[in-house]
């Protein structure tokens, strides 16, 4: 089986790497790809969200199977276009991409199903904000209601902030969304989706804010472990029970069927899980955690999901253990990065390219805000911990930051979901 990739962070080199492991996979290739995804697979130039161009070079490679990463050549049609072509693509439709693409119809589907989300109001017009905000808070949960790539979030308790954030959105003619704040613990949940058939991953927590304990602005994630320790061991059959099926259910019965990766982003309130966010990928950095765990070959996984087949495919295997993603990001992110950086250790085992490339020279260099993922292993959640960290003391990137406390309150036992 001949595989193409599409896209260019640490998600896609995850995947990559997942790709190779799998006997099947014969030939690999990835398309833009990075410094490190280069040694395993072929690279081409390709501007990700043209449809056109993609399909073009997937036909002119011969493959297989096309693996779209990131969401905007998800929303823009990209897997259309791919499978117009005759080609098996993992990756939703731009129609089922919406349930991402469009926050206003997530919740659309949300409440037609059923599904316990966040009280929710659109606002597209800066004379309406002022009365909308008072009916939310003492929390402001404001969003950019399209794609953001995780940092069109602002969670606070200050007024002016949140009115601030959301003037902003609107005076560059992008609606806004109010919610309502959701206390408890955080959960990502992948699952594998073929029209009506559901198969959850292992469950992870990701960490969005930029600086330890939890302070700063969100950013696209710098962070993430699995599996969840303290969770419950119902809580992955009963999110998909009460939460992925019925809104599976629902986009089938409109003639939206989802295939692909569909992401739960949920809190775990007192009541129960409950809805932030869909997303129609894997996420960047769970799934590099997730898939170092994964045992069942990757290729014939996804190659399932595309082709209609998932349901006839064995329960997934996993490793024992746990496995902690660090996010090693440039000077300035979240903000504008500081990029061309000499970054010395990247080679290593574990440690996983985003903002990359190649120098004439040979060098690797930065070229993005989250440069490198590093990606720990060990019997538990503190042996994954020290294993992750010690990758990163390794690697050397001037002026980078991370965080130092990626899965530390859940590997002291100080995760817990808040009683009702």
């Amino acid at each position: 089986m001949r595989v193409l990739v599409i896209g260019s962070g640490a998600r896609e080199h995850a995947l990559v790497l997942g790709l190779s492991r799998d006997p099947k996979v014969t030939a690999l290739a990835c398309a833009p790809g990075n410094a490190g995804i280069a040694a395993v697979a072929e690279q081409y130039g390709v501007e990700v969200s043209d449809s056109a161009e993609v399909a073009a070079l997937a036909t002119k490679w011969k493959a297989d199977l096309v693996v779209i990463g990131p969401e905007v050549p998800l929303v823009a049609g990209v897997a259309d276009a791919v499978r117009a072509a005759g080609i098996a693509c993992f990756g939703p439709s731009a129609q089922a991409a919406r349930i991402e693409g469009s926050k206003a119809f997530a919740k659309e589907i949300m409440a037609a199903a059923g599904v316990p989300t966040a009280h929710s109001e659109v606002v597209d017009n800066p004379a309406r904000l002022d009365a909308a905000l008072q009916r939310f808070g003492p929390t402001w949960v404001v969003k950019d209601d399209g794609l953001a790539a995780g940092k069109g979030v602002v969670v606070t308790t200050d007024y002016d902030k949140a009115r601030a954030h959301a003037m902003t959105l609107l005076d560059g003619g992008h609606p806004v969304l109010l919610e309502s704040f959701l206390s408890g613990p955080e959960v990502s949940l992948f699952c594998l989706v073929d029209d009506r058939t559901v198969v959850p991953l292992l469950p992870a927590q990701d960490f969005k804010r930029v600086g330890d304990g939890d302070s700063g602005p969100n950013t696209g994630g710098m962070g993430a472990y699995s599996p969840l320790p303290w969770a419950a061991d119902d809580l992955v059959p009963t999110i998909v029970d009460k939460i992925v099926q019925p809104v599976v259910d629902e986009m089938a019965n409109r003639g939206v069927p989802f295939s692909g990766l569909l992401y739960a982003g949920l809190a775990i309130t007192p009541n129960g899980p409950s809805v932030i966010e869909f997303n129609c990928r894997f996420g960047d950095p769970e799934t590099q955690a997730v898939l170092t765990l994964l045992r069942t070959p990757l290729g014939e996984l996804l190659n399932a999901v595309a082709t209609g087949t998932l349901a006839a495919q064995p329960p997934l295997e996993w490793e024992d253990g746990s496995a902690v993603t660090v996010v090693v990001a440039a000077e300035g992110y979240p903000g504008r990065p500081r990029t061309g950086d000499v970054i010395a250790g990247s080679e290593a085992e574990g440690v996983l390219h985003a903002g990359t490339r190649r120098r004439d020279d040979g060098a690797v260099v930065s070229t993005g805000g989250r440069v490198l993922s590093v990606v720990g292993t060990g019997d538990d959640l503190e042996a994954a911990r020290q294993d992750a960290y010690r990758r990163v003391e390794n690697l050397h990137l001037a002026g980078s930051h991370h965080r130092t406390d990626i899965a530390l309150r859940a590997s002291r036992g100080e995760v817990a979901v808040p009683a009702s």
